[in-house]
């Protein structure tokens, strides 16, 4: 009843919309077809005019008239249209020509097969351009990019900003998803059956995991190297895989046998005798002891503390039942750079690690393994950025005593930095070093040997592996810049002596330490008044 209701109610609304449409439409029609004005279009001649067959002759070539410009215009847009097509089209083939793989990708989903094909001829397109398979030639120091290590608990990395940490456990979700991902998919692979082999392969774990290496080129891709535990003592298993932007894809699994690689330590030495004592020490709990797979060579500059250097090598030798050192003297001024090339070319055996390090250095046997890892003859050398110590009696000034030395070798923000300005402590085969040339050796006293160096192996085509490693430290000395240096060797001299000192935070407490201690005095004051 109600519907009716409203349903009548609406005709009369519907019938008086309809109306004012209708008014509204022939209002429209007679604007439209009124005659123009004089001083408007030419208005159509009257039937009975005498001129009415020209009038109509000249309205219509007026009008054809516009309608040729028109046309005319059209043509010469579409003209243009035409050539900034063609242009476009040129532009297009000559990028596809520069860049081949990732432009002729064509998915065409009608053909399944085509497209799963073509994409991963896309994917292995960008394994072949990354840093996977070779190294590729650099223009400074600072084109190289670095990896960043880790294990089943940390993530060891050099960019840590204002929040993140030199050694933290991977607190990011996504970060964590991706090296559990690569880490089972790495125990997966070795898991996977051979085809060849009979015998009852070994069930590889996550605890077999021993470090990891990344790294991600942002225009192709993120490079893993993983390795294992193999199957006997110094063996190991190494699974590298690549991330193309999309599914890891595996590039190589290989046995690594380091049972018989040896690593030459070469360190130049004057003088220093206490600090030499103490890396002895260092050299013979991790390298004698633990590892076992080592020469040392010492190269001495001059005369001075020689006799004390001498005796502390022969001594360790003796007690330690250890043969296989070499030491040389070399009766002219220090050149850090000349020491390591003397060094280096002394060896007559065959081809062998060189680990080029300084006597103020703290290495584990752990470093050791990374240092074979890490190299291979005529594809790899490894520049592992160390973990430099800040001055203890500044970082446990407020302690009672100082922790021993094994103590305070801790990553942490507070305790040191990762040292990535430095490209002095490097591992590398003895055949590489020679044929890239070896040390400048017009280059005299601190620093510089070291960069140039670097910068060869940078402009080569050998893979330079750059990372933050957990088992190499520097340990903090008192530094002298000699004014025998050149300007540029003082200045990096003394910029190395200011990173050495502390922190930000606790130099800044040695800045403010007597408004500090004013401010404790007045607390102390008012708290007697109260």
């Amino acid at each position: 009843m109600m519907l009716r209701r409203g349903f009548i109610l609406f005709i009369p609304r519907l019938i008086g919309l309809l109306v004012v449409a209708c008014c509204s439409v022939s209002i429209f029609y007679m604007l439209a077809c009124t005659p123009k004005g004089d001083n408007q279009q030419l208005a159509l001649p009257r039937v009975h005019s005498p001129t009415v067959k020209e009038g109509y002759e000249a309205i219509l070539q007026e009008r054809e008239e516009q309608h040729r410009n028109y046309i005319i215009s059209l043509k010469k847009q579409i003209a243009q249209l035409k050539a900034e097509l063609q242009g476009r089209t040129e532009q297009l083939k000559n990028m596809q020509n520069q860049y081949p793989a990732p432009l002729d990708i064509h998915l065409d989903h009608s053909k399944p097969e085509k497209a799963q094909a073509n994409l991963l001829a896309f994917l292995r397109s960008q394994v072949d351009k990354a840093e996977v398979h070779s190294g590729v030639k650099l223009s400074t120091e600072y084109a190289a990019v670095p990896f960043e290590s880790f294990t089943l608990q940390k993530v060891y990395q050099l960019e840590t900003g204002l929040t993140r940490h030199p050694e933290e456990k991977p607190v990011r979700k996504d970060k964590r998803d991706e090296l559990i991902e690569v880490i089972e998919l790495a125990v997966g692979s070795l898991n996977k059956p051979d085809g060849i082999s009979k015998a009852k392969p070994r069930l590889y774990t996550a605890s077999d995991f021993v470090e990891g290496i990344y790294r991600t080129e942002k225009n192709k891709g993120t490079l893993y190297e993983l390795t294992f535990k193999g199957d006997a003592k110094h063996q190991f298993k190494k699974i590298v895989l690549f991330r193309p932007f999309g599914p890891v894809m595996k590039v190589k699994n290989e046995n690594v046998n380091m049972a018989d690689t040896l690593i030459n330590v070469i360190v130049p030495l004057a003088k220093r005798a206490s600090k030499f004592r103490q890396f002895m020490q260092n050299f013979r709990e991790m390298g004698i002891q633990q590892d076992g797979r080592i020469h040392l060579t010492v190269v001495y500059f001059g005369k001075e503390q020689m006799n004390e250097v001498k005796s502390i090598l022969e001594n360790t030798s003796k007690s330690a039942n250890f043969k296989n050192f070499t030491f040389i003297q070399l009766n002219e001024e220090f050149s850090r750079g000349k020491g390591l090339d003397v060094g280096a070319r002394f060896w007559k055996g065959n081809n062998v690690v060189l680990f080029f390090c300084d006597v103020d250095i703290y290495f584990t046997a752990e470093f050791l393994n990374s240092c074979r890892l890490n190299t291979q003859p005529g594809k790899k050398v490894f520049y592992p950025v160390l973990f430099s110590q800040y001055n203890p009696s500044i970082i446990y000034g407020h302690h009672d005593s100082i922790p021993s030395l094994e103590q305070q070798l801790i990553i942490k923000k507070e305790t040191g930095f990762w040292r990535d300005f430095g490209f002095g402590m490097t591992c590398q085969y003895r055949s590489d070093f020679i044929n890239i040339g070896g040390f400048d050796l017009d280059i005299k006293g601190w620093g510089g040997e070291d960069v140039h160096l670097y910068r060869k192996y940078l402009h080569s085509n050998l893979m330079v592996i750059r990372t933050p490693v957990r088992g190499l430290f520097h340990l903090w000395h008192e530094k002298q810049c000699l004014d025998e240096l050149t300007p540029e060797q003082y200045k990096m001299c003394m910029q190395s002596k200011a990173m050495n000192e502390a922190s930000h935070g606790q130099l800044g407490m040695l800045v403010f330490k007597h408004e500090i201690e004013t401010h404790l005095q007045k607390q102390k004051l008012s708290s007697k008044k109260m």
